[in-house]
């Protein structure tokens, strides 16, 4: 950079390919609290008439309901919070490239340089 210090676009590549993958577990996580997360209403107690083998049989199932939701929101905002960061990390790790160019460019030296530094 102008100001002498080199900043490692490798190091920058491997944080943006760990999100990804975070990202590709938030988005499992996301998928499991959403289908496979259900518990039908006669594990509660409450039979598919509507009647309850015991009192609480409706408020186990309301419980559950709300907290199944809470959860998928709670994995959906860690997802946008995750690629959110994903997607400024690689903005930056952009401009410090064009910067990096810009400057090997201006110097002369933009002919047969190292690929090193390309994303895979």
């Amino acid at each position: 950079m102008s100001n002498g210090m080199r900043v490692d676009l490798s190091a920058l590549d491997e944080v943006i390919r760990r999100l990804w993958r975070l990202l590709d577990d938030m988005d499992k996580a996301g998928n499991s609290s959403k289908y496979d997360t259900h518990i039908p209403a006669d594990a509660f107690g409450q039979v598919s008439d509507g009647s309850c083998r015991f009192l609480e049989a409706q408020d186990l199932k309301a419980a559950e309901s709300e907290m199944k939701i809470k959860i998928e929101e709670m994995i959906k905002k860690l997802h946008d919070l995750i690629d959110d960061f994903s997607t400024k990390t690689s903005k930056v790790r952009d401009r410090y490239n064009d910067e990096e160019q810009e400057i090997k460019h201006s110097v002369g030296g933009g002919s047969g340089g190292s690929t090193n530094d390309a994303m895979v």
